[in-house]
C-alpha cells in the first residue's frame, strides 16, 4: 500500500517541470500551494490530502509519462475534455477514502458551479481555466446546480476549488512535497 506514496512522489519529482497553463508556476507548485493553503485554513487533514493531489490526474491525461517538455500549451489546443478529476480520484480510490477522492472528482464540477452561482468568479478565471471550463460544459444548468448541492462532497469540492483558483502565485514558499508523506501515509485505507 506505501507503493501508491512512492509512486505519487516519484510522480512530483519526474514531472515536477510541468508548466500550469499560464500561471507562472509548475503543475506541482500548483498543487503544494493548494495543499498549504489548505494547512493555512486549518483545514481537516483529509481536505489538506484532497489539496494537495487534486490534479494528479493530468499527469496520467494530459502529460503523458514519456514526455519530458514543460510546455503546458496542449492543454489550450484541446478540443475535449480528458476528465483529469475522474482520472485522479479512480487513481486514488482503491487507497484513499472518499473524503480525500470525492473532492478531488468533483473540484471541475466546482468550478461549474461557482461559475452558475457567483458569476464574477469567471472573471477571476485564467485564459486556460476558461479554455477547460468551455470543454467540461460551461458553468452549470440551474437543475445541474440544484444536483451538485446534493452531492456529497459538494461543499468541500467548493472549498478546494476556491484554493485551487488562488495556488498561482509564482516564488511562493511552500512547504516540499515530502511535508505531505506522513499525512499520506496516515490517511491510506488500511
Amino acid at each position: 500500500m506505501v507503493a501508491i506514496i512512492d509512486f505519487l512522489f516519484d510522480a512530483f519529482a519526474r514531472l515536477s517541470s510541468r508548466a500550469y497553463g499560464s500561471a507562472g508556476v509548475t503543475m506541482v507548485e500548483h498543487m503544494l500551494q493548494t495543499a498549504a493553503l489548505a494547512e493555512h485554513a486549518q483545514a481537516a487533514d483529509t481536505l489538506v490530502a484532497a489539496a494537495l493531489l487534486h490534479d494528479i490526474g493530468h499527469f496520467g491525461t494530459d502529460f503523458p509519462w514519456h514526455r519530458t517538455s514543460s510546455e503546458h500549451r496542449q492543454m489550450l489546443r484541446r478540443r475535449i475534455d480528458r476528465h483529469h478529476e475522474q482520472a485522479g480520484a479512480q487513481l486514488l480510490q482503491p487507497y484513499f477514502a472518499p473524503e480525500i477522492t470525492e473532492p478531488i472528482r468533483l473540484h471541475v464540477a466546482a468550478k461549474r458551479y461557482l461559475c452558475a452561482v457567483e458569476p464574477k468568479y469567471f472573471d477571476k478565471l485564467s485564459s486556460t481555466t476558461r479554455h477547460t471550463l468551455a470543454l467540461q460544459g460551461g458553468p452549470m444548468t440551474a437543475s445541474e446546480v440544484v444536483a451538485f448541492e446534493a452531492t456529497a462532497y459538494a461543499a468541500q469540492a467548493v472549498t478546494l476549488r476556491r484554493w485551487d483558483e488562488q495556488a498561482t502565485v509564482p516564488g511562493m514558499k511552500n512547504p516540499p512535497g515530502e511535508h505531505y508523506r506522513a499525512l499520506l501515509q496516515r490517511l491510506m485505507r488500511n
